[in-house]
């Protein structure tokens, strides 16, 4: 029962999500802490890219949280804080770009590569379906007597 609990406990603490936040980087205001930590989780880390600027361990990520924190501790809305990170960084620091000219092939992208590769599954399987239903082709006058000679055993072709 013991080993259970601990693993069950381990795998608990395992499961919860790793944040890089250093304690000295924290803000006093709790409030503020918690705006920052938000708007952390929607910025990506430029260096290991699939990962949150709060949930990154890279130089830039902390340069980018103490950055987030520097603003909201001037007095900046959330609002204005990303927007001065995406005009640093461009959209691509943005865990969820916006919808937008420069960003559609990002969201249409998938659905039209996913719509092409369904039409080239149905056109295969069309195609395939075509050419088991197709008719023999009848052989030639020629052909069956040459056949016809085969199947008697003459042996001349």
């Amino acid at each position: 029962m013991r080993r259970l609990a601990a693993l069950v406990l381990l795998l608990l603490a395992w499961a919860m999500p790793a944040a890089a936040v250093d304690p000295g980087e924290m803000l006093a205001d709790p409030a503020l802490e918690a705006r920052a930590r938000d708007i952390s989780k929607d910025l990506r880390c430029l260096v290991c890219q699939n990962q949150s600027i709060d949930d990154s361990d890279a130089q830039l990520a902390r340069d980018l949280r103490v950055l987030v924190r520097q603003r909201l501790a001037a007095g900046s809305t959330n609002e204005e804080v990303v927007d001065y990170v995406v005009s640093r960084y461009g959209d691509f620091v943005l865990l969820k770009p916006p919808f937008k000219l420069s960003t559609y092939a990002l969201w249409i992208g998938p659905a039209v590569i996913f719509a092409g590769g369904l039409l080239a599954v149905f056109a295969f399987y069309r195609r395939r379906a075509g050419l088991s239903e197709a008719a023999p082709v009848p052989l030639s006058a020629e052909e069956s007597r040459r056949l016809e000679r085969l199947l008697d055993g003459d042996g001349r072709a």
